[in-house]
């Protein structure tokens, strides 16, 4: 297991150390980063002083090696608009772009497998086509269109729950659902798939021929082998939530990774549009290798696997 988890951490480290320099390249082939912090009417004077306070009239290898060092030591830089570090904003948002993913998981999860679990035991009937439909309307319809219809039913019409901002968890319901529907949908589908073609397996009629109870065979057999790729398109979600929350928390102004982000791009303030992308790259690569950990640990066929190539 330590074997398998160091290739994994290193592979994780180079995709990190890749995501890094790319962000530097695509800040440098943009423009020059200098015209960003003055005025209009600024003289080429001004913009000499601007270049060598910020060491932007060094060699762009200087500046790679320095920027670097930088986002190794955890210095992301100044906003250039409000002047504070980075990584401060950057921790006054993370936190409920983090209560937000975390709540919408918990949606995809407990939705998504127990519609799974209910149409694949249920084949045919109209339990089944009640959770494919459910599915299918999940995976079509765009988060912002169903974010609007439950602020209009649940917000305006009904007054049930607040239709914006953050406090308790009543401003967490409608942002949590909608984006967790959509990978509720998902899991469904894929759980039934998977579970399908489990309970079609030799061991689990085995299993039932001798006189197993129905929920024994499905809770500790089937349902523990069929979760491999459920886990795995879980933990790609998770990353996918915290990063692509950005229509979600502009439709509810929640104070979020995503709100932070779209701000930093409309003002022009590239450190934070940097600092947000590493940050979100690092979540997701961390994200990824719990659960390759995890999949390791279910499946000790890909520890193996790993151990022998």
């Amino acid at each position: 297991m330590s074997r398998y988890l160091l290739r994994r951490l290193a592979l994780s480290l180079t995709a990190m150390f890749g995501v890094v320099t790319i962000v530097f390249v695509l800040l440098h082939v943009s423009g020059d980063p200098a015209t960003l912090l003055v005025t209009q009417d600024a003289t080429k004077e001004d913009m000499q002083r601007i270049r060598q306070a910020y060491g932007l009239d060094q060699p762009l290898w200087v500046q790679y090696g320095r920027f670097i060092a930088r986002v190794g030591r955890g210095d992301l830089g100044f906003s250039y608009r409000q002047g504070v570090p980075v990584t401060e904003l950057i921790g006054d948002h993370l936190a409920a772009t983090f209560e937000l993913a975390l709540a919408s998981l918990a949606v995809a999860v407990v939705l998504g497998v127990a519609l799974g679990m209910a149409a694949a035991v249920r084949r045919g009937s109209g339990v089944d086509t009640a959770a494919m439909t459910f599915a299918l309307l999940g995976t079509s319809m765009p988060s912002f269109w169903l974010g609007l219809l439950l602020i209009i039913a649940f917000g305006v019409k009904l007054g049930w729950l607040p239709v914006s901002g953050y406090g308790g968890a009543d401003h967490l319901v409608m942002p949590a659902f909608v984006l967790g529907g959509f990978y509720a949908a998902q899991v469904s589908r894929l759980t039934r798939t998977s579970l399908l073609e489990v309970l079609a397996q030799d061991y689990v009629r085995t299993g039932w021929a001798k006189g197993l109870r129905g929920r024994a065979v499905l809770f500790k057999h089937a349902l523990r082998n069929a979760a491999l790729p459920v886990l795995t398109v879980l933990g790609l979600s998770f990353g996918q939530m915290l990063g692509g929350a950005i229509i979600v928390e502009s439709i509810f102004a929640w104070p979020g990774m995503g709100r932070l982000a779209v701000q930093a791009v409309l003002g022009r303030d590239f450190p934070v549009v940097q600092g947000a992308t590493i940050v979100g790259a690092a979540v997701f690569l961390a994200v990824n290798l719990i659960v390759d950990l995890v999949y390791g640990w279910v499946d000790p066929r890909l520890r193996s696997a790993v151990q022998s190539a």
